[in-house]
């Protein structure tokens, strides 16, 4: 005898469409577009009644997703108590994304990737503000009003390296903003003497969520006008896109020496960053910084590499709405997108875990050290 089953996603970032949950075998779902959008790809939602039975779930459009490609290769993550996510038994078969999975217990969540809540966001800005070498500014509201909130870190009140980091212009890329925490429990250590000499020579100024209304609502790629922020850069406006303008607005009030802008890739099985050398502004001094900071990242992190990654004229036209060439044109300054995988990474595969919310916040802590070594280099003005 089965329990009856029910798929629910009318909480924070939840997203599914229910088509039909009758039986643990044959449950069929759908992706419902982002907000205002053509987008589709982020999924999140709980099951329930489906314990010790091998359950099938169909998401029957994900051939209709933003990149169909990404299926290949991707497996579910899934959650009994929604901090601890493992990956699940995925296929993409006829168009039809199906994880097959006999849950332990009664209530279970799946998701694209481990979702990074509202609420956790609130919770970790609480947590940095209550640092003495931490400070808040609010900067503006998303169109429903949320708050645009930004971390100001630094130990000196004199000249300093303006350094900027943004995660979530995609609110679906959720493996940013857990880099972001993984960065600022760095960054806040007392004890460690990587981030005391960054904080007694630079101010960090951090925006770990870009897109909350994006995020709220679970859509990948997109805020509730259907903007796609990191398109935004060269023409936003308060109305269409009031995240990218109220950025930008402190970004000239205080000036930038340093970019970094974190992503999530859905096709590429990797970590890697993309520079601006297709842009006609790139110079050698950027290319030699922007050599730095890749070489002592692979130094010190294995999770990073430097084979795979976009082409240098990836956006075409698009190029200068992107925030990394904006930034490094607007600024004269080394401005690089970070990327990571919604999969796993193929260099260090981990079978339970894939790429995760821990690799994410270890990546974030590790990128200091290439920060460091671009900031005490001769080059950075």
């Amino acid at each position: 005898m089965t329990s009856r089953i029910r798929i629910s996603s009318a909480f924070d970032g939840g997203n599914i469409t229910v088509i039909e949950a009758n039986e643990p075998d044959n449950i069929k779902v759908k992706i419902p577009n982002d907000t205002n959008s053509d987008f589709l790809q982020w999924f999140y939602f709980r099951l329930q009644g489906g314990m010790e039975n091998q359950c099938k779930i169909m998401i029957v459009n994900a051939d209709q997703a933003a990149y169909p490609d990404a299926w290949d290769g991707y497996q579910a993550v899934a959650s009994y108590d929604r901090e601890h996510w493992f990956r699940v038994p995925t296929e993409y078969v006829d168009g039809q994304l199906i994880i097959s999975h006999e849950p332990e217990q009664d209530s279970i969540f799946y998701a694209y990737f481990a979702p990074y809540s509202y609420e956790r966001h609130q919770d970790m800005i609480a947590w940095a503000v209550s640092n003495e070498d931490c400070i808040s500014d609010h900067l503006g509201e998303t169109a429903e009003g949320r708050d645009i909130t930004l971390l100001e870190v630094s130990k000196t009140q004199g000249l300093a390296k303006n350094i900027w980091i943004t995660a979530r212009q995609h609110p679906g890329e959720t493996m940013a903003e857990w880099f972001i925490e993984g960065l600022l429990e760095r960054l806040l250590d007392e004890s460690h003497p990587l981030s005391k000499s960054l904080l007694n020579q630079c101010r960090f100024y951090i925006v770990p969520n870009m897109n909350p209304d994006g995020a709220v609502h679970g859509n990948l790629r997109v805020n509730s006008k259907g903007i796609n922020l990191n398109r935004e850069w060269d023409k936003a406006t308060q109305e269409l896109s009031p995240e990218v303008l109220c950025v930008q607005k402190k970004m000239e009030e205080v000036g930038v020496d340093l970019f970094l802008d974190i992503h999530g890739d859905e096709e590429l099985p990797v970590n890697f960053v993309a520079g601006c050398s297709g842009a006609p502004f790139f110079d050698d001094r950027m290319q030699k910084l922007e050599n730095i900071f890749k070489g002592i990242f692979l130094a010190v992190s294995p999770d990073f590499q430097v084979e795979k990654g976009y082409a240098p004229d990836q956006f075409g036209d698009e190029s200068m709405s992107i925030a990394s060439n904006w930034v490094a044109e607007k600024f004269n300054c080394l401005s690089l997108t970070l990327e990571m995988p919604f999969k796993d990474n193929e260099l260090l595969p981990d079978e339970e875990m894939g790429w995760s919310p821990e690799r994410s916040k270890i990546l974030g802590a590790d990128v200091l050290y290439p920060l460091y070594h671009v900031v005490t280099s001769d080059l950075l003005k």
